[in-house]
Parts: C-alpha cells; structure tokens; sequence
C-alpha cells in the first residue's frame, strides 16, 4: 500500500459494520466495507451472512439513493 492510499482510507467516511452475534461494532473506510463483512463472515462465521453494515445506516443510505434517483418523487 503506498501512502497516497492510506491517505485516501484516512479521509474516506468510516462505515459502522456490526455483529450481533459477537457483540461487535467496528468503523472502517467505505472502500472495505465488503470485504471486511466478507471477511469477517468467512473467519467467525462458516461464511454465513451475520456481520453487516449497521441497518441504521445502510437504511438511510437507501433512502439518500432513492431520493438522489427520483423514486421517492410523488406524481400528480
């Protein structure tokens, strides 16, 4: 990894990714994100999808899309 791409990772958003079933929440850069959830689901959990992006946000995010996209546009 060259510094210009740790420096890119220090200024990118940092996603919440949570595990219930560890009781874990960690941050990391929204470049990882997948991988960090594929990741951590192949290692604890036989690859079973249990790790995710915080349903808080990845609803939210949802939402900016939506809106960004005109499907929450009502017509007349």
């Amino acid at each position: 990894m060259t510094s210009d791409d740790t420096d890119t990772d220090a200024d990118s958003p940092r996603v919440p990714i949570v595990c219930d079933a560890c009781e874990t929440t960690s941050r990391v850069p929204l470049s990882a994100v997948a991988d960090a959830v594929e990741r951590h689901n192949t290692q604890l959990h036989d690859g079973e999808a249990v790790a995710e992006v915080d349903p808080d946000i990845a609803d939210r995010i949802a939402d900016l899309v939506a809106t960004e996209l005109g499907l929450l546009d009502e017509t007349e």
